[in-house]
């Protein structure tokens, strides 16, 4: 008798994964022939989330988040938007070298090794669903208080500090694969804007993908199609972010933050909408 080319796992006797694994044809971490409906529409979504991003300052993985949750499951999420922040983060670093603050850049790093590695080792042992409802919590009361308040600079951020949100950014990041623009207003009270914001922002963030690529792929948590459907997402970024930053360009210092702070807010909105089954539970 001929051996089955794909071994029974006890995923695939799980009825919902099982019936998830049939409708899109994805089998152990291999594609089949609809497999190109799935990257179809990562590509189309992706490509909003992107451009959307360019103008935000970020925040752009949010949409994706819930997308690859639907199609490949919750295991994907982390690993595979890691994978295509990584790309874009890369094209935005190369296309705004010179507005880069790498005193901003220094202390985030320092900070973000520990936190990347310790957010995708967790990652592999617990599913903290709660975490991104305290993002979405916080990113809401945060856009929230730029609207009803002054608009002004609501604290002082100093270089240093710079290290512990580096950190705990990462933690978070490498727990939920984004914590979408909770940074954004650290960089806008510190003084960053537009290119200057972007900039740093996509080498810092970099420089985190890359420690929790490394450690996903280290703990068993990257497979090859993880791999390819992350590089896809990734490669989509490129037009996408051409496309933003034409529309950067026209924009004003002011303009920039009311996007960004209506982003902050409206990723709340979107991080507690995508936990709301939890939140019905609660």
């Amino acid at each position: 008798m001929q051996a089955n080319r794909y071994i029974s796992t006890p995923a695939q006797d799980c009825p919902e994964i099982k019936f998830k694994l049939r409708k899109f044809n994805i089998v152990n971490g291999y594609f089949a022939e609809d497999s190109s409906t799935v990257l179809l529409i990562l590509g189309l979504v992706s490509f909003v989330g992107w451009s959307i991003s360019m103008l935000s300052g970020g925040g752009g993985a949010l949409i994706l988040i819930p997308l690859v949750n639907l199609l490949l499951g919750a295991q994907a999420v982390a690993p595979v938007v890691s994978i295509g922040i990584l790309v874009s983060n890369t094209q935005r670093t190369l296309v705004f070298w010179r507005q880069i603050d790498w005193s901003v850049v220094g202390w985030y790093s320092a900070g973000a090794i520990g936190g990347g590695v310790l957010g995708a080792y967790t990652f592999t042992q617990i599913n903290l669903a709660w975490l991104q409802i305290m993002i979405g919590l916080a990113l809401l009361l945060m856009g929230a208080n730029y609207w009803l308040g002054s608009q002004e600079r609501i604290f002082n951020i100093q270089t240093w500090q710079f290290l512990p949100m580096g950190f705990l950014n990462a933690f978070g990041s490498g727990l939920i694969g984004s914590t979408g623009p909770i940074m954004n207003p650290a960089y806008l009270n510190y003084g960053l804007v537009k290119e200057e914001m972007i900039a740093t922002k996509a080498v810092s963030g970099a420089f985190v993908h890359i420690i929790k690529i490394v450690a996903y792929a280290a703990l068993g948590a990257l497979s090859s199609a993880y791999l390819i459907y992350g590089l896809l997402i990734g490669c989509v970024a490129i037009p996408a972010n051409w496309l933003g930053q034409l529309a950067l360009d026209k924009m004003s210092n002011d303009q920039f933050q009311q996007v960004v702070w209506t982003f902050v807010g409206l990723s709340g909105l979107l991080m507690l909408w995508g936990q709301r089954q939890l939140l019905s539970l609660g």
